[in-house]
């Protein structure tokens, strides 16, 4: 087993003339993009190193970003240390879990330059054998051992090189200085693979990143059992791209060494065909390096103009509630409307490569802007405009619909859209996002509010029909959202419960009494253990049979802590708070509060829309739980307040449309509401 790695290394650098070894090798293998995430948001060539040695998100808490320190001997000088210091961290990573694991199945490790002797040192920081640089290993030293591993340092050596300036900022490396740094890493990689015995398995990655800019880089694998495919791994289960904690389970797998429990990572496996041509593929794989940082830029100005949308709807609308001006309040709707689209339509632009094109901010917006005027104008077309609550229904129903065909065709839309996830960062790779949720079950919990409004409406049935509509909308958010090749969102099935008990307590008029609560909340337990438990015995289990595992041979804690402080952390967001405080207030001082001259629209449009009611308060529980179990906190919320409160907002205009703009003010009534009302 043969571990080349090259800190830095990006699929952009590759090309025929300037690095033939990599280019003919990229034919020869099984390839994907590596996501090098460890633990802060740039990935030191330690880090990454020290992550290999784990198996799990290492870092160095305390030193520079540079290079690995060259092993006195055998040993890593300051290795105990860094061990320590990761075993305290975040994560509970145990450096030396790689060396350990060969050493105990009676292997031997080599380490071929500094990096490499970090990556398969033992908990001791001891490699078997070292040899500093590629040109001092003896030629029969690349067959001695069962494990060896080489650092090719060139591509990350040349910025760290060029230094820093007076404010401590990378020096700039040209394109020139570059090219020739990945042409001498190419030139060692050549002599190992000539010098590499027949028969070895053989994984090249681009370990870690080279500058502040945190990106994708290059993953390779060949030998017996690997074609030239794409890579993949249950990690991502996503064709073409793999991370760097799977090179720790991709290793033990091919030395056929049990893989221990704190490592997290899944095996490589080559999947999907890849195109002959080399220089396709060198672009297919750049290519999503590209999507990645592109969006990145994208990604906080997308929230401010989240926050704008929502700042100038709720002024505008504010002030056409309190005029007689039917002008007014149709603009109203249609913003209302359009504010509520906003959020799917940006996942909708991710369906046309507008990162390729000269102006991707343009197309972007474009593209964004198109997608939110054809929901729009759909929910504004067809008879259900006449409804409270039927234009909203469109808006959250495709919602609801197209983030659903998403996950289950594979996370397209979802993938480095601005309210989706990137692999750079890593916080997912498949199946339902935090942000992505909550927006998907908020319209979901509004369309099938509506349907069972309609119903109610037409047959004056509060329970058969209704509650059939609710249980179905709810059995289908568990299976969608908690099903392990959909979904597979553990914390979202926590949330999807008791959101959708209430929605069917208040729809029947049934009071929310403790002994239903409890019931409620054992019978969801029940469920999400179960779930957990079924997925644990399958054999590529996702995070939800992780966590039975981490329940019942310890860990959980661990795992909750951490999602504990993930949820925590989001309350610092003054992006997310924005959203959270301007929504609630808005429904209180613009929507509930009587105006001077008619009721309080909201409570006007609960009149004309009899489950409307249940179904912002289920929408509300929902959000508010997701809050607490997920590691997204606040942003959970936010994103459910960004559909719900527009569409709330249209809806209340709607029934001011339809009280007509002579309605008399209504005084508040000073009765509490009971427990069935909400």
């Amino acid at each position: 087993m043969l571990l080349i790695g090259v800190p830095g290394l990006r699929w952009s650098d590759i090309r025929r003339t300037g690095t033939p070894n990599l280019s003919n090798l990229t034919g020869q293998a099984a390839v994907g993009t590596l996501s090098v995430k460890t633990v802060a948001g740039h990935t030191c060539p330690i880090d990454g190193w020290l992550t290999v040695s784990a198996g799990q998100r290492s870092q160095l808490r305390h030193g520079s970003c540079g290079l690995p320190p060259a092993p006195t001997g055998t040993t890593v000088p300051g290795f105990p240390g860094m061990r320590d210091d990761n075993a305290n961290s975040k994560y509970g990573s145990k450096l030396g879990l790689l060396g350990d694991a060969v050493h105990a199945a009676r292997g031997c490790t080599m380490a071929i330059g500094p990096g490499a002797a970090v990556g398969a040192a033992d908990r001791t920081g001891r490699v078997d054998g070292y040899f500093p640089s590629v040109d001092k290993t003896p030629a029969d030293a690349w067959s001695h051992c069962a494990l060896t591993v080489v650092d090719v340092d060139d591509v990350v050596r040349a910025y760290i090189d060029a230094g820093v300036d007076v404010d401590g900022h990378q020096v700039r490396v040209t394109s020139k200085d570059r090219a020739t740094a990945a042409s001498a890493a190419d030139a060692q990689v050549g002599r190992i693979l000539r010098a590499t015995p027949a028969g070895t398995t053989v994984l090249l990655a681009g370990l870690s990143d080279n500058t502040g800019s945190s990106r994708l880089h290059v993953a390779m694998a060949t030998g017996p059992g690997y074609t030239p495919r794409y890579l993949t791994a249950n990690s991502t289960r996503t064709v073409g791209l793999v991370t760097l904690t799977d090179v720790t389970s991709t290793i033990l797998h091919t030395l056929g060494v049990a893989q221990p429990k704190d490592a997290v990572g899944s095996p490589w496996r080559p999947d999907g065909r890849k195109s002959a041509s080399v220089s396709r593929v060198v672009h297919a794989m750049a290519d999503r390096d590209t999507h990645a940082r592109i969006y990145s830029r994208f990604l906080m100005p997308f929230y401010v103009v989240l926050i704008v949308v929502q700042v100038a709807l709720y002024a505008f609308a504010t002030g056409a509630l309190r005029r007689k001006s039917d002008r007014r309040l149709a603009a109203t709707k249609v913003l209302a409307l359009a504010a509520g689209a906003l959020p799917v339509a940006s996942f909708l632009a991710n369906a046309v490569p507008w990162w390729r094109s000269g102006q991707p901010a343009l197309t972007l917006t474009l593209l964004i802007l198109a997608g939110v005027a054809v929901i729009t104008a759909a929910a504004l077309a067809g008879p259900w405009r006449r409804s409270v609550t039927g234009p909203g229904a469109v808006v959250a129903g495709a919602t609801a619909l197209f983030l659903s065909l998403d996950v289950m065709t594979g996370n397209h839309l979802q993938n480095c859209s601005v309210l989706g996830y990137t692999p750079v960062v890593a916080g997912r790779f498949y199946g339902f996002g935090n942000t992505t949720y909550a927006l998907w079950v908020t319209g979901l919990i509004i369309a099938v509010g509506a349907l069972a409004g309609l119903l109610i409406a037409r047959r004056g049935d509060r329970r058969l029909l209704p509650l059939a509509v609710v249980v179905a909308g709810g059995a289908a958010a568990l299976l969608i959202d908690g099903g392990p090749m959909w979904g597979a969102d553990f914390g979202g099935i926590i949330a999807v419960i008791p959101g959708f008990t209430v929605f069917a307590f208040m729809l029947t008029g049934r009071r929310v009494r403790p002994t239903r609560v409890i019931a409620v909340l054992v019978a969801g337990a029940v469920f999400v253990l179960g779930l957990s438990f079924l997925d644990s015995l399958r054999a590529n289990p996702t995070h939800i049979g992780e966590f039975w595992k981490s329940l019942t041979g310890g860990g959980a804690d661990t795992v909750i802590y951490r999602k504990f402080l993930g949820m925590i952390g989001t309350l610092s967001h003054w992006q997310l708070t924005i959203i959270i405080v301007l929504g609630i207030g808005f429904l209180f001082f613009a929507l509930l509060r009587p105006l001077a001259w008619r009721a309080a629209a909201l409570n006007m449009a609960y009149e004309h829309a009899p489950a409307l009611r249940a179904t912002l308060a289920a929408a509300l529980v929902t959000a508010v739980v997701g809050m607490l179990v997920n590691d997204s906190g606040a942003a959970i919320p936010a994103m459910a307040f960004t559909v719900a409160v527009p569409l709330a907002l249209a809806a209340s205009v709607r029934a001011l449309e339809l009280a007509g703009p002579e309605a008399p003010p209504r005084p508040e009534r000073s009765e509490e509401p009971s427990a069935s009302t909400g």
